[in-house]
């Protein structure tokens, strides 16, 4: 039986549904999920993840997803507080980790204007998930000493607003979240910094389940394999020198070689 006492009436619990994987959904997330009365999900949300959620509870979807978008995020807010002024124990379900560029705080903020209680469950972030897949370490001693995460979603038309100078440190290991469309405008960027275009690349589409595929490629090829790969599936990639240990050391020029497929 759930154990509704861990949502009160009224609560909001941000549910990290981690990369797609359900093995990968931690303890307390499941425990969560089963005790809500209602559980809000974006399309990253992966299958497994869903069909988890008891049948007893009302499952809605807001598809929320990079380019489309089913639901506005002022209409998301507006469903979440609505549910938590008629009473409701309520699960927002995000992909990955809530407080990994998934909007949290725009929701976790309309919820405490009403006085709702909010909280947050962490989930495993894809990026996690892609070193895990890939056998690699995102910190490397000596080689990578810090992790950068990005995210290369923008407002259609408009370049990315980063610091590239920051971002081009040859000692640290780059995570882009849905990257696939600034590809280019990434390689060109980072390499005007100084980084060099040799740099190991790691492209992963639908990290941690089944039909999850790797590429690896060197940041100036970044822009020409990226297109026949990933298409309109959701993408992360990891640049720096850390990618290319222990087994992905990159071949300049064998793109066709350079495809994992898991």
């Amino acid at each position: 039986m759930p154990r509704n006492d861990l949502i009160a009436p009224g609560d909001v619990w941000l549910v990290g549904a981690g990369p797609g994987d359900p093995d990968l959904l931690t303890r307390k997330a499941e425990k969560l999920i089963a005790a809500a009365e209602v559980v809000f999900y974006d399309a990253l949300v992966g299958p497994g993840v869903v069909d988890l959620i008891p049948s007893s509870v009302e499952r809605v979807s807001v598809g929320k997803r990079s380019g489309r978008h089913s639901k506005d995020q002022l209409t998301i807010d507006q469903m979440l507080v609505a549910a938590s002024l008629a009473g409701r124990r309520i699960v927002r379900l995000k992909g990955g980790d809530p407080a990994m560029f998934a909007r949290a705080a725009e929701e976790m903020s309309a919820l405490r204007a009403i006085g709702a209680r909010v909280r947050i469950c962490p989930g495993v972030t894809a990026a996690s998930a892609v070193a895990a897949s890939a056998g690699v370490s995102l910190s490397l001693r000596g080689i990578a000493r810090r992790v950068q995460f990005v995210t290369a979603h923008s407002r259609r038309g408009q370049a990315l607003d980063l610091d590239w100078n920051a971002l081009a440190d040859p000692t640290s290991t780059l995570a882009v979240y849905m990257g696939r469309d600034a590809a280019p405008e990434l390689s060109r960027a980072l390499i005007a910094a100084g980084l060099p275009g040799s740099t190991p690349a790691l492209i992963t589409c639908d990290a941690s389940l089944p039909q999850e595929q790797m590429l690896r490629t060197r940041l100036d090829l970044l822009p020409l394999v990226i297109e026949s790969f990933a298409q309109d599936r959701p993408t992360l990639i990891l640049i720096g020198k850390a990618v290319a240990q222990p087994d992905l050391t990159v071949v300049a020029g064998a793109v066709a070689d350079n495809v994992m497929t898991h």
